[in-house]
């Protein structure tokens, strides 16, 4: 008998950060729940790490997922807004941590990898491939979908993490 694990995914941001959970028995996957969490962007930085933590918080209780996993920060052209990104990954790493879960992470192109079969898929794609993967996984804003994209990569990777 295979136990049934429920994963939290999260697609960090200081504007957006989307979560998603799915749980995964045997080789199925089911679609759990999905959202965003959107501080204030006119609050200092302070109080949007703080929103973002207590609303992490809020999902690991409402929910009690069993792993999480979350999407490594890619460095780009602008260091200001890589900075930034990595200060809303540290801050949701720390509030899963203070929970008790262990978290996972990956690069973006291997999440893109995981779910559409291919590493440079746009967000439409993701979008799509997580409606086929997810049925009952309704209309996803794309920080919701990326996110169950992450989770859904755990899923199909925990094991050889281990």
């Amino acid at each position: 008998m295979t136990t049934a694990c429920t994963i939290l995914g999260i697609d960090p941001g200081l504007r957006h950060t989307g979560w998603g959970l799915v749980t995964k028995e045997g080789n199925r996957l089911s679609f759990v729940a999905a959202g965003r969490i959107d501080p204030a962007t006119d609050w200092a930085m302070p109080l949007r790490l703080l929103a973002l933590a207590d609303g992490l918080a809020d999902i690991v209780v409402r929910y009690a997922p069993d792993e999480a996993a979350i999407e490594e920060t890619f460095v780009n052209k602008n260091a200001r807004s890589a900075l930034l990104l990595g200060q809303a990954r540290g801050c949701a790493i720390l509030a899963l941590a203070q929970k008790g879960l262990s978290v996972a992470e990956y690069a973006a192109t291997r999440i893109k990898q995981s779910v559409t079969g291919q590493g440079h898929a746009d967000k439409i794609q993701i979008q799509a491939m997580v409606k086929i993967l997810l049925p009952g996984a309704g209309p996803l804003s794309p920080d919701a979908a990326d996110a169950l994209a992450v989770a859904i990569t755990h899923a199909h990777h925990r094991h050889a993490l281990a």
